[in-house]
């Protein structure tokens, strides 16, 4: 995660993502419906990866789409950026078997890196918080030819779908409290979730930010979408 500009500073985006840590890997299984892994598996799926490359994991939270990424690129090197250095802590403890992979501390929306220097660049329930900045920034770092890949929440579009999704966010800052979370902050993701665009609008997006070949699928009847596009 990085910080986002429905809070009122960075001091509280990051607080808050500091208290949502400790638990951010088994709340994160309840908001997907225990699916989250499969979704990774989806995204990683969907990219090209040949020997040697560079990817980079922007958001990266606690490691686990990063960490994915280095093993799927065992010869090549992975960069995992974060904001919070609660997330990255946790991620380095994931990763210090992982020759491969680099965590730094550093802004989606201004990010310490050069451009054009990765073959690849993921992001995984970060982009609602950043997105246009982030989008521009990803572009910048991508190499020419250099794929995008997106893993976010979405809205359903079938009226059934979307009324039991409705009624789900609603209990699940609550549900969030049993497992350990804060309501106040679960409230405040379930917000973002909710109020974030249609992968259709998503897709509009990427494409605006000068991405070629855009194209995205639904998971879970459409709470989530993987997008996919390339730098030319």
């Amino acid at each position: 995660m990085t910080k986002t500009n429905h809070l009122k500073n960075e001091s509280e985006v990051n607080e808050m993502f500091t208290r949502v840590a400790p638990n951010y890997d088994k709340l994160n299984n309840i908001i997907s419906l225990g699916t989250q892994k499969l979704w990774r598996k989806k995204l990683l799926a969907g990219l090209e990866f040949k020997p040697g490359i560079k990817a980079l994991d922007v958001c990266c939270g606690t490691g686990d789409l990063a960490i994915a990424l280095a093993n799927r690129l065992p010869q090549g090197r992975v960069t995992g950026v974060d904001f919070n250095a609660a997330m990255l802590k946790i991620a380095e403890k994931k990763a210090k078997a992982i020759p491969n992979l680099i965590l730094i501390n550093g802004d989606a929306m201004a990010l310490p890196l050069e451009d054009e220097s990765f073959d690849i660049v993921t992001i995984g329930f970060g982009l609602r918080n950043v997105a246009d900045k982030a989008l521009s920034e990803i572009y910048r770092v991508l190499k020419p030819g250099g794929q995008l890949g997106v893993l976010e929440m979405s809205q359903p579009t079938n009226s059934l779908i979307k009324v039991g999704w409705g009624a789900y966010f609603k209990a699940f800052p609550y549900l969030a409290k049993l497992a350990g979370g804060h309501v106040k902050d679960y409230q405040y993701l379930k917000k973002t979730s909710q109020q974030f665009v249609s992968a259709d609008q998503l897709a509009r997006m990427i494409a605006d930010a000068g991405f070629k070949a855009v194209n995205y699928s639904s998971l879970n009847f459409g709470a989530a979408a993987i997008h996919f596009g390339i730098k030319e």
